[in-house]
């Protein structure tokens, strides 16, 4: 079960580096914020993939992928686009409501399908969700952080940086999934 968790948590990890590379006085609070929107959506979308169950998981396999992609692309995008501009203007706030609640089912809905898998297998839900959700959390308050140092270490370059890595894992996402289509 840990090392599903850990591979579920990985894209919320990676936008956690890249929302920590936005924040520019860091406080435990903050990243408190973002690592439970992440933990929190990752420890549910999997009870509620599973409370689906079967019924529902062909259409949901079909198309999770893209929407993945498209909300992470277009943030990435927003970001990419707004290093570009003057500070002046309104930049992208990872601590945002919309924004962490937009990020956190981008980032699991993978974790929807699981859920739907771990109907099939008879998992026990409870503990996988839990064990998926605290992983989460874990890394996403050290991603918070370890993109706040890096961030500070690439100022200039860092909002670039954090849209590529979005940008880049919604591709993983789709990609993935295609070679998996592809494949059957």
């Amino acid at each position: 079960m840990g090392l599903i968790a850990v591979g579920l948590a990985a894209d919320a990890f990676a936008v956690s580096l890249s929302s920590g590379f936005k924040i520019k006085h860091i406080k435990l609070n903050k990243a408190l914020k973002i690592a439970l929107f992440f933990g929190g959506f990752q420890a549910l979308m999997p009870f509620l993939g599973w409370w689906l169950g079967l019924s529902f998981r062909e259409v949901i396999e079909s198309f999770d992928h893209w929407i993945a992609f498209f909300i992470l692309a277009f943030i990435g995008g927003k970001m990419i686009y707004e290093s570009r501009e003057d500070d002046e203007e309104k930049p992208f706030n990872p601590l945002d409501i919309y924004t962490l609640l937009v990020l956190s089912i981008a980032t699991s809905i993978d974790a929807f399908a699981t859920g739907i898998g771990f109907a099939v297998l008879k998992t026990s839900i409870l503990f996988a969700s839990t064990t998926i959700g605290a992983i989460t959390f874990g890394l996403s308050l050290m991603g918070v952080f370890i993109g706040h140092w890096c961030g500070t270490m690439f100022q200039s370059k860092a909002e670039l940086i954090g849209g590529l890595v979005l940008v880049a894992i919604g591709s993983k996402i789709l990609i993935e999934h295609l070679l998996v289509e592809v494949a059957f």
